[in-house]
């Protein structure tokens, strides 16, 4: 990946908006505006305005006129400290504005006294160019009523002219504003110009004059400039602008009118050198919200382009934002004073302290903009003789109070590879049967000449060797320089022409190495916990071993009765599908870990297909049982002849085969239509716990689709639906008793858990698909714990009732052994009458004891009685009912069926054997005692 590259390019404009304080101590007082026009107040609303009267120190106001009219005079005033407006002694009014088109001519010049827009009273004066003559008036005054008083005159073509004829050189040097480089740029160029101009080796048929205007260092005030250049006589050749801001603009204006520009394109040339802008931060006058900016977007590489009064309110503000030390570095223009950092500036509130801590390590490049060696160059001068003859044309001013004086060789050496180019053009614009002087803004051949010959110039300035790239730009050795202990070092030499780098290798870096050009981010998978991932796959393997040892069961003792009578395929159904949705669980917990990238769509597709119709398989054999109850026994009215109907298998196999094919067909057509694929969830960086400049960012792999949530919103909803049937009729048939399906409670009691299970398991594991651990427990237990609970309760009960009372004959051995060939059912209800009648016989049994031990009582008693009673008493036995051997035995016999019971006459007493005597007819006895024929037995 291309190194990362943060460019901020910071521009000095004024202030928009200022405070108002409505206070009459240190402010102005509103002036009137001039007639037929108003004044703007910056900042301020139509309510402020009107209810103001004081405005504070440095504000500024502009005048603004009507349509048609200008001002004369100052455009803006600015309120002073002692409570005045400055340039109050000249006035500002509202004109009437003439024509522009006067102040143009073609092929010669105009001249406008005063400076300024055409207004009212100014005087124009008309010249023409070397080789043309002059016809018409040449002076025109704008009138009151805002029309010129003479034509516009001419410029006619002299044929008898010899001379020289001028070539135009348009130019915006910046005088003023932030970086008044023009101050010794212009001189330096007109320097030029004339040692080209008294040369009769380059073009000897003409002479070059610059035509050059203060653009301020302000891009607004050389977009009107530059439209007064291009639109005003005459025609210029080339532009030469100063001041990054303005040469920007220049340079994007200038291709539409086919003029050539120097200026190298940044931008362009860091991405032709395979090197990133990842952002890109301006500010008009704090830089606050730039530098944060940087700070957010991770800013490492720093280029920042500011004239050196704004470069420290930056580095004020990246002290505050700790945006700088060993994990960042800024390269910055190499042309500030050596101790631009350390000046005492009021527009910023941190000392020279924090500011030499916070520019400290940073990396300077500038062109070598003086020659080191003693050479004589195309002007026939030495760097030296250069520097004394500039010195000389600026009047002795200091140069390093002087505007660009370290930039004048550039200047200087512009104009002459300039003078070179066109004079190169000469003759082969000469073979095409064209003249420099016929060159137009619509002229793309003469454009085309002149950027070719620059291209291949090549020559010894005053500021070193000077070549051209393929893009006209300035090749030439650059200067490197680290602040180094608060002092600048040389660290390297640059050739671009040459393309040859000189490192000195005495580079000092904070963190004992060069930054890196962007935080390292390191992208680490979130696997899954191989301790749980094996914890769970035991407990899964011991679950298919159990659903083997249960199927095995199953299909040996399928001709047992007891078994047969629970529906075996289908228990073979349930095992089976219990076993391979525990087999899921195994795909689920590969991961990365486990198999590559290309291999990760099939586990995904196997992990689906084994929930899938392991779920079919094992739930939908569970819910055809309870299905089938519900269907054949719960009608009231069909309900006896149901029951005496037989089940016929072949339907519970085909209600499972049609819940299968539902689910084989919608994870088929899943497959073909939205197939899976492993999508990678990101999440927010971490930073290590060691001091690292590195980022490490948390990947997670997920099984997913293009229309995953509403695949899974089909299937949920539809096995959804399925478990709140199965329990609905779990629940409807759990007081039904059949034998042809005999474990139905099981199953219903299966499906009560394997639905809460799924029910739970469903929308957590979906809240916890981030937590690769959690989510993986989660589902897995719930498949293991539904597999086990499903396994237990449907065949250790069964295994349990085989063992305990022996019933592991087969159909076929109970026929041999009873000779008989009656069907299970029968078979079934003999042993349970069986079972009843040895229970009767148990209560029998009681009674009887229970009965003999009342028949004793009963003789103590009576042989009481008879004691009690006197001897006259036993003459009335005449009257005294018939002897019991008279009496029906059969009133003493128990109800039919029942045996006999066995009393032992011997036993008994004998007055119990001889009734007349205890029962007389007429005795009170008679009443309170039950004769033996008239005691009941109670018999279940």
């Amino acid at each position: 990946m291309a190194p990362i590259l943060f460019l901020i390019i910071l521009c000095a404009l004024p202030a928009l908006v200022v405070p108002i304080h409505n206070s009459s101590a240190g402010g102005c007082a509103i002036i009137r505006p001039p007639r037929d026009g108003g004044i703007r107040y910056r900042g301020l609303t139509q309510e402020q305005i009107r209810s103001v009267r004081i405005l504070p120190v440095d504000y500024e106001i502009e005048y603004i006129c009507r349509e048609n009219r200008q001002i004369a005079g100052p455009k803006v005033r600015k309120c002073l400290p002692n409570g005045t407006w400055t340039d109050m002694t000249q006035l500002s009014v509202c004109l009437l504005q003439c024509p522009k088109v006067w102040t143009s001519l073609e092929n010669g010049r105009v001249t406008a006294r005063p400076p300024g827009p055409p207004v009212e009273g100014t005087v124009l004066h008309y010249s023409c160019n070397s080789g043309f003559t002059l016809e018409g008036r040449n002076i025109s005054h704008c009138t009151k009523l805002g029309k010129w008083d003479a034509p516009k005159p001419t410029c006619l073509y002299d044929r008898n002219y010899t001379g020289k004829k001028k070539l135009y050189i348009g130019a915006l040097f910046p005088m003023s504003g932030g970086w008044p480089g023009g101050q010794a740029c212009m001189p330096s160029a007109q320097m030029a110009l004339d040692l080209v101009n008294n040369r009769s080796d380059i073009l000897p048929d003409y002479e070059l004059e610059l035509i050059h205007y203060d653009s301020m260092c302000d891009p607004g005030e050389a977009t009107k400039l530059l439209y007064d250049l291009l639109y005003t006589e005459p025609i210029k050749i080339v532009l030469m602008p100063g001041c990054s801001g303005v040469s920007t603009l220049v340079a994007e204006a200038a291709r539409m009118w086919n003029l050539i520009v120097t200026l190298d394109d940044l931008e362009q040339r860091v991405k032709e050198a395979g090197i990133e802008i990842s952002v890109r931060q301006s500010f008009l006058t704090d830089p606050a919200v730039a530098v944060k900016n940087l700070k957010r977007q991770d800013a490492r590489i720093i280029v920042g382009l500011f004239y050196e009064t704004e470069a420290r309110k930056v580095f004020c503000e990246v002290f505050k934002e700790k945006l700088y030390g060993k994990k960042h570095v800024w390269f910055l223009i190499g042309w500030y004073a050596d101790n631009w950092f350390k000046i005492k500036d009021p527009a910023i509130n941190c000392t020279v302290e924090n500011m030499t801590e916070a520019v400290e390590g940073h990396v300077t490049t500038e062109i070598v903009m003086l020659n080191p060696e003693t050479v004589r160059g195309v002007s026939n001068m030495t760097s030296q003789e250069f520097l004394g003859a500039l010195m000389s044309r600026l009047g002795g001013k200091n140069p390093e109070e002087t505007g660009g004086f370290q930039e004048a060789p550039l200047a200087f050496d512009a104009v002459w590879a300039l003078a070179l180019a066109l004079n190169k053009t000469v003759a082969p614009l000469k073979a095409k049967g064209r003249r420099l002087e016929d060159f137009n803004y619509n002229n793309h051949d003469i454009t085309s000449e002149i950027y070719r010959a620059l291209n291949t110039s090549s020559f010894e300035g005053v500021s070193g060797h000077v070549v051209f790239d393929a893009q006209g730009s300035r090749m030439a050795m650059t200067l490197i320089e680290q602040l180094q202990g608060g002092s600048y070092k040389k660290i390297g030499y640059y050739d671009s022409s040459q393309m040859n780098l000189s490192w000195f290798n005495n580079d000092v870096w904070i963190g004992g190495k060069p930054p890196a050009d962007r935080t390292v981010v390191l992208e680490e998978y979130r696997l899954l916990s191989q301790k749980l991932f094996a914890s769970v796959s035991v407990f899964a393997g011991l679950g298919i071993l159990l659903g083997i040892v249960c199927l095995t069961f199953n299909i040996y003792n399928g001709n047992v009765r007891y078994i047969q009578n629970s529906q075996p395929y289908l228990n073979n159904m349930t095992a089976v599908g219990c076993m391979m949705a525990l087999a899921a669980v195994f795909p689920l917990g590969i991961d990365r870990h486990h198999v590559n990238r290309p291999q990760f769509p099939v586990v995904c597709q196997f992990r689906l297909w084994l929930l899938g119709l392991g779920f079919s398989l094992a739930y939908g054999s569970m819910f055809t049982k309870i299905w089938w109850v519900h269907t054949l026994f719960t009608k009231k009215d069909e309900k006896k002849e149901k029951k005496k109907q037989p089940l016929e298998p072949w339907k519970l196999y085909a209600t499972v085969g049609v819940l299968l094919a539902i689910d084989f067909l919608s994870l088929m057509i899943w497959q073909i239509v939205d197939p899976l694929h492993i999508t990678v969830e990101k999440f927010t960086r971490e930073a290590p716990k060691e001091d690292l400049d590195v980022l490490i960012q948390p990947l997670l792999e997920h099984c997913s689709s293009e229309k995953m949530n509403t695949w899974l919103g089909v299937v949920y909803g539809y096995k959804g639906l399925l478990l709140l049937l199965g329990i609905f009729l779990a629940y409807e048939t759990k007081s039904v008793s059949t034998e042809k399906i005999n474990d139905h409670r099981a199953v219903g009691m299966a499906i009560y858990n394997v639905a809460v299970l799924c029910l739970i398991t469903a929308p957590v594991t979906m809240i916890l698909s981030s937590q690769q651990d959690a989510s993986f427990a989660f589902a897995s237990l719930a498949i293991v714990f539904s597999a086990y609970i499903t396994l237990v309760v449907l065949f250790v009960p069964k295994m349990r009732r085989l063992i305990t009372r022996g019933e592991w004959q087969s159909e076929q051995q109970d026929t041999l052994k009873t000779g008989s060939s009656t069907n299970n059912n029968d078979e079934e209800k003999s042993r349970q009458l069986e079972r009843e009648n040895r229970e009767l016989q148990k209560i029998i049994q009681e009674k009887e004891e229970r009965v003999s031990a009342l028949r004793n009582q009963l003789a103590e008693r009576q042989a009481i009685r008879n004691r009690r009673q006197p001897t006259s008493g036993q003459n009335q036995n005449h009257n005294a009912p018939p002897p019991a051997s008279q009496t029906d035995p059969k009133s003493l016999l128990p109800p039919p069926g029942y045996p006999n019971p066995t009393v032992d006459n011997h036993s008994l007493p004998p007055s119990f054997s001889n009734s007349s005597s205890l029962y007389p007819a007429d005795s009170k006895m008679s009443r309170n005692h039950c004769h033996n024929s008239q005691i009941p037995l109670l018999y279940k």
